[in-house]
């Protein structure tokens, strides 16, 4: 089927375009943008007057919660809630039990998230067996099942020899390591930020010490090793400078950050609200704004959803003994728009953090709308106005900041490989 978009305002980070433009699809892939070849008809059109179209969306983190955590969460519930969110790929953490350390669980998630027909689901494996830091995970297993990088999450591990080897293992497999840098003797009994107002609110401390320090270590590592490296959601503002130096020496690595860093700071702590407990933690306002700054430059590749979807009951304690993690796909899009509103950067290079540049840090073809690009497309309404209510939310996490509040912008329509997975009802 030949699919005609039209009417709307294209956005694309890869070229740099940004106008109004038709946009035809066959085959899964984009076949034309602007002016209609020669006696081409659509058998499909779409009016998208009013509307932004651009690629969708990437998260570089979600925790998908299956298997073995359905009571949070599933595959089905949270491909489907992305694809409402604009998200045309998640990358699935691996901290699921049993832990995506071997092909099975791979082949499980796979297989899952291509019956959910939602936004596509790829999987990140177990650094180390269990998560447990100690044994290394089969890695060239893993990569023959299909997995797109290797992590051990916020899991530390805690022999740096374990950790030297692990990077050289991954190295050999030609895998993309995700490491979430953080010292684990400072940073283990933290809940904040270490500053005012941790010791105002009489909760435990992570200083951003924990962060830096551990990037500088995990930088030396990653060099000696050969390896390929993406650090993850970055909260300090001391730990960009490390990572664009060893960028500008060659060494292959990038770096992304949790929209809530972007968005929020400890400051939103004051009333103990859970939904604020993070890993990292919610940081300095001057933290807030490197981070920003640090897109707007480039300096930090990319910008992560960092779903984590929780049950009720994972929130509803003191703040100290909740679950860290936001429930985020649902309210991506409003959230980066209020950024772009407020001036951090331009919609363009938040269109291209969200999607450009996360492709290339999987080594995918995606994020342009370009000739020959996979139709993986969003078509978002800038100025729409609802309300994030429990009922409105499509994941089965309602764990946001954002419950209840009144949020301008909102998905339309999203398409992966030429296929529409979500459409608001009522819209195109």
């Amino acid at each position: 089927m030949r699919l005609r978009i039209h009417g709307g305002r294209v956005i694309d980070p890869a070229s740099g375009y940004d106008g109004n433009a038709e946009v035809w699809i066959e085959d899964g892939l984009i076949l034309a943008v602007g002016a209609a070849p020669r006696g081409l008809k659509a058998d499909q059109s779409i009016a998208a007057r009013g509307l932004i179209l651009s690629p969708g969306f990437v998260d570089l983190g979600s925790h998908l919660r299956e298997p073995g955590f359905e009571r949070k969460a599933s595959i089905a519930s949270e491909a489907r809630a992305a694809a409402a969110g604009g998200f045309t790929t998640v990358c699935c953490t691996p901290d699921t039990s049993p832990v995506i350390d071997n092909p099975t669980v791979v082949e499980h998630i796979t297989q899952s998230a291509a019956a959910a027909g939602g936004a596509q689901v790829l999987c990140l494996g177990a650094l180390t067996v269990g998560l447990a830091g100690e044994v290394l995970a089969e890695m060239h297993a893993l990569k023959r099942a299909g997995v797109v990088g290797i992590t051990n999450l916020e899991r530390a591990i805690k022999d740096t020899a374990v950790l030297k080897h692990a990077l050289a293992y991954a190295a050999s497999a030609e895998l993309t390591v995700f490491l979430r840098s953080e010292d684990y003797w400072l940073s283990r009994d933290g809940l904040v930020h270490e500053g005012p107002v941790s010791t105002r609110l009489g909760l435990n401390g992570i200083p951003a010490a924990a962060e830096v320090i551990a990037v500088y270590r995990d930088l030396i590592l990653v060099a000696a090793a050969g390896a390929r490296a993406h650090f993850c959601k970055l909260s300090a503002a001391d730990s960009i400078k490390p990572i664009a130096q060893a960028r500008a020496r060659g060494l292959p690595v990038s770096a992304d950050v949790s929209l809530a860093n972007l968005c929020f700071t400890e400051d939103n702590l004051g009333n103990f609200d859970p939904n604020f407990h993070l890993r990292p933690p919610l940081r300095a306002s001057s933290d807030r704004q490197a981070l920003r700054r640090g897109i707007k430059t480039g300096a930090i590749d990319a910008i992560s959803a960092s779903h984590e979807p929780h049950d009720a009951d994972a929130k509803a304690a003191p703040f100290g003994l909740t679950e860290p993690g936001i429930s985020s796909v649902d309210t991506f899009l409003p959230a980066l728009l209020s950024l772009v509103a407020a001036g951090a950067f331009d919609l363009p290079t938040a269109i291209a953090a969200a999607s450009l540049r996360p492709h290339r840090i999987l080594g995918r073809a995606g994020g342009e709308i370009t000739p020959g690009a996979p139709a993986d497309l969003c078509l978002f309404d800038p100025t729409r106005c609802w309300q994030a209510t429990v009922a409105e939310l499509a994941s089965a996490g309602k764990n946001t900041p954002y419950l209840d509040a009144h949020l301008t912008g909102k998905v339309v329509l999203t398409m992966v490989g030429g296929q529409v997975v979500h459409r608001l009802a009522g819209s195109v």
